[in-house]
Formats: C-alpha cells, structure tokens, sequence
C-alpha cells in the first residue's frame, strides 16, 4: 500500500479488505455529478494548498476524513441556476451516501454539502 494513502481495513477470516480515501473520493465525485441541478465541484482550500505543495488529488471537490474507523465526507460544489440549492445539496448528500455505501459497505458518518456557488448555463448563440 502507498504511505501517503489513508486506508478502511475490514478484517475477516479471510484476509483484510482495505479500500483507500481516494476511492470513497471518486466514488463520491462520479454520484454527486449525476443529480441533476450539480453544477460542478469547487476545490476546497486545504486541497488547493495540498496541490500546490505536490499532494495531487483525483477527486477534486471532495475531502474524505478517516478517523477511527469513521468516514466523513465533505463534498465543495456549484448548483446551476434555476435549481433549487437546498434540494440539490439534499440530493447529492443522498447520493454520496447511497454510492459509498452500495458500492464499499461502510456507511458514512456525514457527508457535508457545502454549496460555494451557482453556475448559469452558457448562453445559446443566436441565430441570425
């Protein structure tokens, strides 16, 4: 296993499972860009200045927190215009949790939506 890489072990009569943060990370990120209203992920700024100082992510907009065992789930994004903010966070919340629990087992202890902005559409040139 890498050692810059934060790992959730199961450990069973078998052998141990062990799935990184950046897993729960992409899976986090491809659920979150399918409910509709999602405007994109925004960098948070710890993993603006983690990437600066060589820390590249692959899941840019969410941080995935391990503590004891526990996962925490922090997702930076923008709603489009003419969404409703709060029943686009509720549903990239919901579907966060449905993705990292359906496709890991472990059941998240939060995930938290933060909404850092709204995006519009790009207009449709006109025709003349």
């Amino acid at each position: 296993m890498s050692e810059n890489k934060e790992y959730i072990s199961r450990n069973d009569s078998e052998g141990s499972i062990n799935i990184s943060e950046e897993v729960i990370g992409i899976i986090a990120l491809e659920a979150m860009s399918e409910v509709e209203g999602y405007g994109g992920a925004c960098a948070a700024l710890g993993k603006e200045i983690a990437e600066f100082l060589g820390k590249k992510s692959a899941f840019k907009g969410i941080r995935v927190s391990l503590a004891e065992g526990d996962v925490a789930i922090d997702a930076y994004v923008n709603v489009r215009y003419g969404f409703s903010v709060t029943k686009t966070a509720k549903d990239i919340q919901e579907a966060i949790y449905k993705a990292v629990s359906d496709m890991t087992g472990i059941q998240a202890k939060a995930v938290n939506v933060h909404v850092n902005g709204i995006v519009f559409d790009k207009a449709k040139p006109q025709q003349a």
